[in-house]
């Protein structure tokens, strides 16, 4: 039975907030949106600067099953916006860090090395990843000191990313830089004849302001975690960079390429479109089951989306504009595709792509209710699940290894809930089933006063884990629950 948008409220101990509200307001009134963060230097010229692509990072050693990388966490200066340098915290120095290009069943360890002057955390986002190597938030890396994450990759070809997750302290982190991409491959996916080498394109997308002088603006409150009041809601940049470049431009023939979308803005959701048709070939959790030809892609932040876009549609000489449509003016533009040349083009989308073994909720052992909703917190606001605060030391649910369970996910306003651990399949949304072949993810987007459920199996790894907002605001301050797979 689908639960009315009233039963959501109550469940979430909202009704007689909302029922005080005028009829087409906001869900809650006072409830925090995300606020756009103005830029003091002026807004850059869209399509004036090249696309860069990240560089592809190199084991420093590799044995017989294992490759060893170095990421190195330190202060650089970037050219973000033309003609001004901004300090960055960067993976490698570099905004984003180096792409990773790893093997399914491949063991990948990272040595971090933090040479900045707090303390950070890594996590590769939809790693399949046992507990020490995951990221818990409480898992500090002191500056000056290093530690040793090793990904066993026991999972399929996908488009992940990793980025800073320390408790309290991940929304500014990852705003100044610490982000990048981490690209799993398999055979399966290497026997299709999808659109590779210079046409296989990260792309990741976020959104930043800037001070006059080209520094980052960012909201935070002075000497403990948190923004300012007004951006508890989330904080929204004014100016859309991807792979660190504002609006950027990208040379391309008559020929499909493959566009592997990430969305690494703090509180931005996007609606990415190229006014044309894209095929989707993939989500969070990798290949779908079979292409599907759509017009707009929806990301939340932390989602991803593989698309092939066909720029044999298009004459030598047009231009194709990726658009947000859910946003407006300059933040309504993404980046621009100039179409420049003719060029051989063997790749395609065959219609069958991957086998994608659907989950039995009817098998699961339990189900679990999660209510995610701002609320009082330490004399203040803040974001809660199930009416409490994030304690690293309180387990939520304990699940148990090789177990299916079935969690029910509710929002006051939109949140986008990441899951750590395994990928997971969406059931329903407001009691309405989903339709189609099922899909793996690990992020998935609450919209205001939505009941989403989910069904995942625990797989592999005993240990403590967390499920939150990946709002980083809201994660910040508190929207964090921690779980024991036992």
């Amino acid at each position: 039975m689908s639960p009315t948008r009233r039963e959501v409220l109550r469940l979430l101990g909202l009704g007689a907030v909302a029922a005080a509200g005028a009829q087409g307001c906001s869900l809650l009134a006072g409830t925090p949106q995300p606020q756009l963060l103005a830029s003091a230097a002026p807004l850059p010229q869209p399509y004036a600067v090249p696309l860069p692509i990240p560089e592809v990072a190199r084991p420093v050693r590799s044995t017989g099953e294992v490759d060893y990388y170095e990421l190195t966490e330190r202060a650089a200066q970037a050219e973000l916006l033309p003609g001004l340098r901004t300090p960055v915290w960067g993976y490698g120095g570099t905004f984003p860090g180096p792409t990773i290009r790893a093997r399914s069943g491949r063991r990948t360890a990272v040595k971090l090395i933090n040479q900045l002057g707090e303390p950070t955390v890594l996590h590769l986002h939809g790693g399949h990843t046992p507990p020490e190597s995951d990221g818990f938030p409480t898992d500090l890396v002191a500056p000056g000191a290093t530690r040793e994450y090793v990904f066993p990759l026991e999972q399929r070809a996908a488009t992940l990313w990793y980025h800073d997750h320390r408790m309290d302290y991940t929304g500014p982190q990852v705003w100044r830089g610490l982000a990048g991409m981490f690209l799993v491959g398999d055979a399966e996916e290497e026997a299709l004849p999808l659109p590779s080498g210079e046409r296989d394109l990260p792309l990741l997308i976020c959104d930043r302001s800037f001070a006059a002088d080209g520094t980052l603006l960012y909201p935070a409150l002075e000497g403990r975690p948190g923004v300012r009041e007004a951006y508890m809601g989330g904080v929204l940049g004014d100016v859309i960079l991807v792979n660190g470049a504002p609006w950027p431009e990208l040379r391309v023939a008559r020929a499909r390429y493959r566009l592997r979308l990430c969305n690494a803005s703090n509180a931005r959701a996007y609606e990415l479109s190229t006014g044309g048709a894209m095929v989707q070939i993939g989500s969070d959790g990798g290949l779908l089951a079979a292409p599907r030809t759509v017009r707009q892609i929806r990301l939340a932040p932390g989602e991803r989306a593989d698309v092939v876009v066909d720029f044999s549609a298009y004459r030598v000489g047009q231009h194709v504009e990726l658009r947000n449509l859910a946003g407006e003016g300059a933040q309504a533009r993404v980046m621009r595709f100039a179409v420049d040349r003719d060029e051989a083009d063997d790749s395609a989308v065959p219609a069958r792509l991957s086998t994608v073994e659907p989950l039995d909720p009817a098998r699961a052992t339990v189900t679990r209710d999660f209510a995610f909703s701002s609320g009082s917190m330490h004399g203040g606001t803040g974001w809660l699940i199930n009416g409490r605060p994030f304690d690293a030391a309180r387990m939520e649910a304990r699940p148990k290894l090789g177990d299916i369970e079935v969690w029910r996910l509710t929002s006051d306003v939109a949140h986008p809930v990441h899951l750590h651990l395994d990928q997971f399949q969406v059931l329903s949304v407001n009691g309405e089933r989903r339709q189609g072949a099922p899909e793996w993810k690990d992020t998935v987007e609450l919209r205001d006063a939505q009941t989403v459920e989910i069904v995942t199996r625990f797989t592999d790894y005993r240990g403590r884990y967390v499920l939150h907002c990946h709002n980083l605001e809201h994660e910040d301050m508190a929207m964090m629950a921690a779980f024991e797979v036992v």
